[in-house]
């Protein structure tokens, strides 16, 4: 498995709200996670930074000879805890009252995908000549696209398109969407914050992720065009690249 990341503050927000993490060989697996952070300075910060880290800790338990349904399972009760941990530091404590985060993870291997999401942050899977969002915006202005209220384009620059419907820790219980995915050699999985998502469009990510190169240059590539359109919000990217090259040196021990 390639992997790359990046997280920027963009050019409006002072404090990056976002986090992520990826951690190659976790068990067998490579681990993926975006957070949206939501609720303010230093609330925001701390929902998303808390749920990377009880998800990671979580999924510490996690091994090879699971079934797809128990690691469907463990992903689902990996996010469920973290939602409990930070409702219960938001109820907690006044400053931190109403925060919250988006969290999309990834629990891949060469064969395939174990996705949990809450939230506005996406999944892509770049496969072939298509990109597929695998993941649905629990979103206002989704819900109103969904309702034939109004289209996507309407969306784009509805003014309550960062308003989301779902989120981590805002509530003691939440709904999880838990998805499960094939996916083979070649194919690249992309996870964003809503900062890349909302300011660059499907068909130009789709064409930066399948160029020539690195991709770690394709993951500044990303960034820097959301840059480009205003960088009004944080910006986060993720690609983990299925290379049997790599996973078979990787089953061998790196020889």
């Amino acid at each position: 498995m390639q992997t790359a990341h990046r997280t920027d503050a963009g050019l409006v927000r002072l404090i990056n709200e976002d986090r992520a993490a990826v951690r190659d060989e976790w068990n067998g697996f490579t681990l993926a996670i975006v957070a949206d952070g939501m609720g303010g300075h230093q609330a925001g910060e701390i929902a998303s930074q808390m749920t990377i880290e009880l998800v990671e800790t979580e999924m510490r338990a996690v091994t090879t000879d699971l079934s797809v349904d128990e690691r469907k399972q463990a992903v689902h009760s990996a996010i469920a805890k973290a939602n409990e941990q930070v409702f219960e530091i938001a109820s907690g404590q006044a400053r931190y009252q109403g925060m919250g985060t988006t969290v999309v993870a990834a629990l891949a291997t060469a064969d395939d995908l174990v996705i949990g999401h809450i939230g506005d942050s996406r999944a892509y899977i770049v496969s072939g000549d298509s990109i597929r969002q695998v993941t649905e915006d629990h979103s206002l202005v989704n819900e109103l696209i969904k309702s034939g209220q109004i289209t996507q384009e309407e969306a784009n620059i509805h003014p309550l398109r960062n308003v989301v419907t779902r989120a981590l820790g805002t509530d003691r219980q939440v709904e999880i969407d838990i998805i499960h995915s094939p996916w083979g050699n070649g194919d690249v999985l992309l996870l964003c914050s809503d900062g890349l998502s909302g300011l660059v469009g499907e068909r130009e990510i789709y064409e930066i992720v399948v160029e020539q190169g690195d991709l770690p240059r394709k993951v500044d590539k990303l960034v820097g065009r959301a840059l480009e359109e205003g960088g009004g919000d944080n910006i986060t990217v993720v690609l983990l690249a299925n290379d049997t090259a790599a996973n078979d040196r990787e089953r061998r021990g790196g020889a």
